[in-house]
């Protein structure tokens, strides 16, 4: 039995069980024999029996009803007719096994070589052992509801490993006379998309299929791990091929890159009508009234703050990276420095009409450029040291999402990122300090409620910017950005503009001097 368990190792062949049985046996012992049989899943039988115990075997296998397997039997009985004739339910039917041929009586003469005259070739080897020669029978029903005990095949040690096994041209019968080869398997093949796993305390052909995970794969039949596919690809359904990831990011084709691209366009259009409207009527009391250049200059300001969020859609390059956040904090400087320009013109008109007062001689036209120009030259400082130490760079962000790509871009220097938005929070608040400070001038000649309001929506924008933009995920965070551009612009824009628009096309009776130069009562915000 050692014999045979090592060469059936040798060969690949899973043992499942391994019992010894005696016709002597306590019922005990063999109950647990036959609890052993049906709890397996094996359904070869190999024995290595005398017929005495195997009639015992086949009373227990009719007793618990066992049929189906495939019985495999050695020379004791596999030649024997009174094996054949106690098998009267059939138990043994297509049984095969090895026979010893006649020829082999001859086996106790040592040192002999000689060819029979059936052609057989025996000889000894130096232990005295005869070749292995045998001869395949197959127990077949025959006519007469007898067995026959049929040759069909023939095993001879002495040849070639490629010749040693030959099977006459004969149908066999297997188990339950089928001529259908039974399959005996612990476990089925686990296909591609799978790996083994064993089963604790069976043979090492009783295992699991388990699915392979989530970004793993695995291609080959019976593979007993399963591999990882690359960064930039991920695991198909089946779990048997590594599929290149989708890369995702916001795009003019799509729908929200589309809305914010029409509503950025219409921005633009939109400031472009007020200009025409203010350069139409750029000689009327409402257009000249605290610094026409100003209002100019905040109109283009704004034209290129609605245009800056077009950097941010389409697929991220090296020079669109550089271009986003650049043009978005010096557009939105200048437009922050023009708005805080005309605040401080409130402040200082109002001012210069006490008696005594020559403040407007301190801020003129060219010191309210001068001011937005410093204000403006800071941040393109900032900017360029930005781009000079770290500037931002196209990214492929492999760990937001498993089964995509987010191309984005990474802002190089954080630092960088926030000293830009952290000046123009800056500029803001400072605007909206000074403009709510002189929201109580004379209605007639106040636009410092307009800049109050147009400030308050822009920090309003920019505060609930910052926590939608850190949670928001991959293309996502993009259009946040491109939202709060929009917004705060569009601020601005109708809160100081469109009053001066209705003004000058719907009520033109006060859009003179006289009204303008007009005092009301003190009014709070």
């Amino acid at each position: 039995m050692a014999t045979f368990t090592e060469t059936a190792q040798q060969l690949g062949i899973c043992l499942e069980y391994s019992v010894a049985f005696y016709r002597t046996d306590l019922p005990d012992k063999i109950q647990k024999i036959i609890d052993i049989i049906k709890a397996s899943t094996s359904k070869v039988i190999i024995t290595f029996l005398s017929p005495t115990e195997l009639y015992v075997l086949m009373h227990e296998f009719f007793y618990h009803n066992l049929t189906g397997y495939q019985w495999v039997g050695t020379e004791a009985w596999i030649f024997d007719s009174e094996t054949a004739a106690r098998d009267s339910h059939h138990i043994l039917d297509g049984a095969i096994g090895l026979s010893i041929p006649k020829a082999h009586i001859l086996q106790h003469i040592r040192k002999i070589r000689f060819t029979t005259k059936d052609g057989d070739e025996v000889y000894f080897d130096e232990n005295g052992d005869p070749a292995a020669k045998y001869e395949i029978v197959n127990w077949q029903p025959a006519k007469n509801g007898i067995v026959d005990f049929v040759a069909v095949g023939r095993y001879d040690a002495s040849l070639p490993a490629d010749k040693q096994l030959k099977l006459h041209n004969k149908s066999l019968f297997w188990a339950m006379n089928s001529q259908e080869v039974p399959l005996s398997v612990c476990s089925e093949k686990c296909p591609p998309g799978t790996r083994k796993v064993l089963q604790k305390g069976k043979p090492i052909c009783c295992y699991d299929c388990l699915r392979c995970a989530e970004g793993e794969i695995s291609n080959i039949t019976d593979s007993i791990t399963c591999v990882r596919c690359h960064p930039e690809f991920w695991s198909n359904k089946r779990r048997d091929a590594c599929v290149k990831k989708k890369a995702e990011f916001l795009s003019y084709e799509e729908i929200m890159g589309a809305l914010l691209t029409a509503a950025s366009l219409f921005g633009t259009c939109m400031t472009a009508v007020v200009a025409f409207i203010f350069f139409r009527y750029r000689q009327t009391p409402v257009v000249r009234a605290n610094n026409s250049e100003l209002s100019f200059l905040l109109l283009f300001s704004l034209g290129l703050c609605f245009l800056c969020s077009l950097t941010f859609i389409g697929r991220p390059s090296e020079w669109s990276c550089m271009l986003r956040h650049t043009a978005f904090g010096i557009t939105f400087v200048l437009c922050i420095s023009c708005v805080l320009g005309k605040t401080i013109v409130v402040l200082m008109a109002f001012r210069a009409t006490l008696p005594g007062s020559d403040v407007m001689k301190w801020f003129g036209p060219a010191q309210q450029k001068l001011s937005v120009l410093g204000f403006t030259l800071i941040q393109v400082i900032i900017c360029i040291l930005w781009l000079s130490i770290s500037p931002p760079f196209p990214f492929q962000n492999f760990k937001k999402f498993k089964n995509k790509i987010i191309l984005e871009c990474a802002l190089g220097s954080a630092v960088g990122f926030w000293a830009v938005l952290g000046y123009i929070g800056l500029l803001a608040v400072l605007c909206f300090s000074l403009a709510f400070l002189a929201r109580k001038l004379p209605d007639n000649f106040n636009e410092a409620k307009l800049i109050t309001f147009s400030i308050l929506i822009f920090c309003a924008v920019w505060i609930t910017f910052i926590p939608a933009y850190v949670s928001s995920p991959g293309k996502f965070s993009v259009a946040v950005e491109i939202f709060a551009i929009l917004a705060s612009s569009f601020g601005l824009l109708i809160c100081i503009f469109i009053p001066k628009c209705y003004i000058i096309l719907l009520k033109p009776e006060k859009n003179t001097k006289k009204h303008m130069m007009g005092k009301g009562a003190p009014k709070s915000l």
